[in-house]
């Protein structure tokens, strides 16, 4: 059986799908990202699946032979915090990452409580050169 990605772009409004959003923090950072990402990329915001919000696109291949669709960078606003999808693969990303603050991470993620606990200008450089890489990585894909 064919794997099938869950997480894809949709119709939804993401105007809608924040203003719906229980928590006034939440909601107040989703704008925030919005507006420095929409900034940073010139992109629109787009919802995928029913939570991600992200910006452009890239195809990508899996050494498995998969393949898919994924924004090139977002962010989804969790209960316990706000996830950070953007590409680290530049040289500096680490340090990048290391002034920003109260931050935990994973393989490709960031988790922050508040964006009040970052530093929002390491944040916007830090998302400016990751999305430079995501072309460098992927020049021919859209936004």
């Amino acid at each position: 059986m064919a794997y099938e990605t869950k997480t894809r772009q949709t119709e939804v409004s993401v105007a809608d799908y924040v203003a719906a959003l229980d928590n006034p923090r939440r909601r107040a950072d989703a704008e925030a990202l919005i507006h420095l990402m929409g900034e940073i990329s010139g992109l629109p915001a787009k919802l995928w699946g029913p939570t991600m919000i992200g910006f452009g696109n890239i195809r990508y291949t899996y050494d498995s032979g998969h393949t898919g669709t994924m924004f090139r960078f977002g962010f989804a606003p969790r209960a316990a915090n706000t996830v950070i999808y953007a590409s680290w693969g530049f040289e500096g990303a680490e340090g990048l990452i290391g002034r920003l603050g109260k931050v935990k991470r994973s393989k490709a993620c960031l988790y922050v409580n508040k964006l009040d606990d970052i530093d929002m200008g390491v944040l916007r450089e830090f998302l400016q050169r990751g999305f430079a890489e995501s072309y460098r990585a992927h020049p021919e894909d859209e936004g």
